[in-house]
């Protein structure tokens, strides 16, 4: 019970920061169309940020089934590589079914609290995830519900609290490494001539972002490779 309450309280400032930035999906995924119930049972079944802004736009236009699995693959990849690395700190008794249902809330900044520690039992990660899963739900309905009641202009200089919270977990890093400042910068690059080019400018945002990811990381892993033996170095 001890761990189990210790990963509550480790995950309270996550579960906060999900509170605001979820409050952005809820408005964003009502402004698109959605209910209420629908912003909320999305939040809930996946629990991934750009993972659901890219498949709220999506999702707006009918069929468009081969870009939703392309974009969510690409942009949601991340989290199995993210499980592979903290296998390697979990105790041993987190295995089989536990590791298959305690995985679905592996996000981003769950991961990084959980990578601190010298072993993660299933205790403390489902403690941990406790917080984060009800601060994005509630933030969600929260966002969805006030939707209908907020000003458009109000509801407009939300919507941009998401796209700060990616710029806030890239910025710090790009200050100090130039190769990741790179490829930040060919990602930007890119989004620009999917959003400008005439006949690009067509292609849904989900596949843009899939394409956008995907080239920058490439050009990113050829041009700037890391040695293992200097994984942790800038």
């Amino acid at each position: 019970m001890k761990q189990f309450l210790r990963g509550v309280r480790n995950g309270v400032p996550i579960g906060l920061g999900y509170l605001s930035v979820s409050f952005t999906f809820g408005i964003m995924a009502v402004s698109a169309g959605f209910s209420w119930w629908q912003a909320v049972l999305i939040s809930m079944t996946t629990l991934t940020s750009a993972g659901q802004l890219a498949g709220i736009n999506i999702m707006t236009v009918p069929g468009q089934y081969a870009e939703m699995l392309i974009s969510q693959l690409t942009i949601n990849i991340r989290y199995s590589f993210m499980s592979v690395s903290l296998s390697q700190l979990t105790t041993a008794e987190f295995k089989g079914i536990k590791r298959w249902l305690l995985g679905f809330f592996m996000t981003d900044e769950i991961f990084a609290v959980a990578a601190c520690q010298r072993e993660v039992s299933t205790k403390f990660f489902a403690g941990l995830a406790v917080m984060p899963y009800i601060g994005w739900t509630l933030g969600t309905l929260a966002g969805s519900l006030l939707g209908n009641v907020l000003p458009e202009s109000v509801m407009n200089a939300l919507c941009i609290a998401i796209y700060g919270m990616f710029v806030a977990i890239v910025a710090p890093d790009a200050k100090e490494s130039r190769s990741l400042l790179a490829v930040v910068a060919v990602s930007v690059g890119l989004s620009c001539l999917f959003y400008y080019t005439p006949i690009l400018k067509e292609l849904s945002s989900g596949l843009a972002i899939s394409v956008c990811a995907v080239v920058a990381a490439l050009l990113g892993a050829f041009l700037f490779p890391v040695k293992e033996e200097a994984s942790h170095e800038r």
